[in-house]
């Protein structure tokens, strides 16, 4: 006696039973309209509004600009403290001439870089750990993290995970300036805001 089945098995061309056209997808279709989700979700929402604009102009903080130690005064290896943005214990940073070419560096040989003296981990102080031979500052005492001060303080190892917050520098004649802060210090939630009060 022969079995009858009321459930139909999915034709071969007929992917997990569907047959109704108007709701499949083909993975290019799917990965396309993905995309356009990401890419709409992602743009500002006044980008949306009104079209996209001729240009998108990237918002900095502004700074004091500080006068913190003299080109002339430096020697290879010379390591100079100095706070900025804020006279604040966190704003604790020191200028090292490196003898060879780093990011962001100045001067001459563009080896003259700023960096703030706290580790981003966990803010161990750094001040006083400088490697002239290898330009690194550390390791940090808590957690042995270093930081390469050749390309733009980023960690060599360790636990951190953010390089060291540079400060940007300009050379004014003799006087080495400082302009601003790459990076959020330790501590802060805002660079630009005053943490004495």
């Amino acid at each position: 006696m022969a079995q009858t089945n009321d459930t139909q098995k999915p034709q071969s061309g007929d992917p997990c039973g569907a047959t109704d056209s108007a709701f499949l997808l083909n993975r290019r279709q799917f990965l396309f309209g993905a995309g356009a989700v990401v890419t709409m979700l992602s743009m500002p929402s006044g980008m949306i509004r009104r079209g996209m604009p001729a240009q998108v102009r990237a918002q900095m903080a502004q700074y004091e600009r500080k006068s913190i130690a003299k080109l002339s005064d430096l020697t290879t290896g010379d390591v100079v403290a100095f706070n900025y943005p804020w006279e604040h214990a966190g704003s604790a940073n020191f200028l090292v001439k490196l003898g060879e070419a780093a990011g962001g560096g100045i001067g001459p040989d563009e080896d003259i870089v700023a960096f703030n003296s706290f580790c981003t981990h966990q803010g161990g102080p750094l001040a006083g750990k400088f490697n002239t031979e290898l330009g690194i500052a550390g390791p940090c005492p808590l957690h042995w993290t270093s930081f390469d001060l050749t390309r733009h303080g980023m960690v060599v190892a360790g636990h951190a995970t953010l390089g060291l917050p540079q400060i940007t520098l300009e050379l004014e004649g003799d006087d080495i300036i400082a302009t601003g802060v790459m990076g959020l210090i330790f501590g802060y939630y805002d660079n630009a805001v005053n943490p004495a009060g």
